[in-house]
């Protein structure tokens, strides 16, 4: 594609956009309604999972100073011992 009909497509959609927002006819079917709800559902997925991460992570760094005590559970096999 010529830099001309690049920049020729990219105000075609610029325009598309504006007129939609002055008409307040953002989506065209049903389709996009779903497509729009399904993408921001996902979007907030992802920033959910982010801040349940950052919050375990401030946590764990900040209350948990000391690590517990493994205690040892079961008895030694002395077979495996040289």
């Amino acid at each position: 594609m010529s830099q001309d009909n690049l920049q020729q497509e990219f105000q075609n959609q610029v325009n598309d956009v504006f007129t939609r927002l002055q008409n307040k006819q953002l989506f065209q079917s049903d389709w996009d309604i779903a497509s729009f709800a399904i993408f921001f559902i996902f979007i907030g997925m992802v920033l959910l999972l982010i801040i349940l991460v950052v919050i375990r992570c401030c946590c764990c760094c900040c209350l948990c100073d000391e690590k517990p005590k493994r205690h040892k559970v079961g008895i030694d096999n002395m077979a495996l011992e040289p």
